[in-house]
């Protein structure tokens, strides 16, 4: 009897210990912006409660106000199967702090695969889905004939500078997405690369994906930039006045 009570009087106490917060998107409820703080129980030193707090600080991520809440919710709103990322600070000048992991994207007859894509921000991974539906699903209908299966990235996040300089490159900090071309449902694929000078629909199509991304973005490079863009449309932070679109 004695042994029940005390295995019943520490089931009850382990019950109470789960401070680990998870992220998760509920369409109906979405994201809510949630502490990191919790009270200790008064009989715990704080050298007992240090583990629990860096269990925290490694956890899932949660929305940490109300403006990431709402990035969140919208993102999850507009169809995009996403996760949400821990932050991280990486090499000096580089790291992923309140980016989301995009797996799938919604097109107007259904799902968009991604490829090669790494940590985004939130905001821009918001600009990414809705240019992706609106701005290049929508033109390779109206264009091509056929709608988008997916989209072929170059990657997003990348520890490294500008080529030529010692400044940051928009990717340090997944602010940044390359991408390299366009797989279509008829199978036909439109890389940036062959098809910038390539048949008639081909150039029209990326010529209109690109001013398109120049409405979304603050700055949109392409093969028309420079060689190193050649092969590919580079898309960064989000539009804030005018977009710096070449």
């Amino acid at each position: 009897m004695k042994r029940a009570m005390i295995l019943s009087t520490v089931c009850l106490a382990l019950a109470g210990c789960s401070v680990v917060p998870q992220t998760s998107y509920d369409r109906s409820a979405g994201f809510a912006a949630q502490s990191n703080t919790f009270a200790a129980p008064a009989n715990r030193t704080s050298a007992s409660v240090a583990p629990a707090r860096a269990r925290i600080a490694s956890a899932a991520p949660i929305a940490s106000n109300a403006a990431a809440a709402q990035c969140l919710n919208q993102l999850g709103s507009a169809g995009v199967r996403f996760e949400a990322l821990p932050d991280q600070y990486r090499d000096q000048g580089c790291s992923t702090l309140g980016t989301v992991q995009m797996h799938a994207l919604q097109g107007d007859s259904g799902r968009l695969n991604i490829s090669n894509l790494g940590p985004v921000t939130c905001p821009v991974s918001t600009a990414f889905a809705a240019w992706v539906r609106f701005g290049v699903d929508r033109a390779a209908q109206e264009i091509l004939g056929t709608r988008l299966a997916s989209v072929q990235t170059m990657g997003s996040y990348s520890c490294r500078n500008v080529a030529g300089t010692d400044r940051r490159s928009g990717h340090a900090t997944g602010t940044a997405i390359d991408i390299g071309g366009f797989v279509l449902a008829d199978g036909r694929v439109i890389s940036v690369e062959s098809g910038w000078d390539g048949s008639a629909d081909e150039r029209e199509f990326l010529r209109v994906v690109q001013r398109s991304a120049c409405r979304r973005f603050g700055t949109v490079l392409g093969p028309d930039y420079n060689a190193a863009h050649r092969d590919h449309f580079h898309v960064e932070g989000v539009i804030d006045g005018n977009s710096y679109c070449r």
